[in-house]
């Protein structure tokens, strides 16, 4: 399977996930921990991957998703975006409802 077919099959099977900077219990940048605080305010669980652990995927998702930083967050298989999007939407209410809609649908 090549990178972007891990990335496609990623995205399909979990409803949230975030391409993060370490792990939601150590995040290796603050970026990664502020978006790793705001999806757990949410109440659902969430697939994550650490890009420091493979180059490879980690440059193959910033041309995938045409968005150069990380973390980048996805939900229904559509990147919503870095920590300031995902903050504001956090903010706004606007995550949880998006977070808790995606989780539904993929239990359905």
């Amino acid at each position: 399977m090549d990178i972007n077919e891990t990335i496609k099959s990623q995205l399909e099977e979990n409803p949230v996930i975030l391409y993060m900077k370490g792990t939601p219990q150590a995040p290796q940048c603050g970026f990664s921990a502020r978006t790793v605080q705001a999806l757990m305010a949410c109440g659902e669980r969430f697939a994550f991957v650490n890009i420091l652990d493979n180059q490879e995927l980690r440059e193959a998702l910033k041309v995938y998703s045409s968005w150069p930083t990380f973390p980048q967050l996805y939900i229904g298989g559509e990147l919503v975006g870095g920590c300031d999007i995902v903050l504001e939407m956090s903010e706004n209410g606007e995550l949880a409802t998006a977070v808790k809609e995606a989780v539904k649908s993929a239990e359905a």
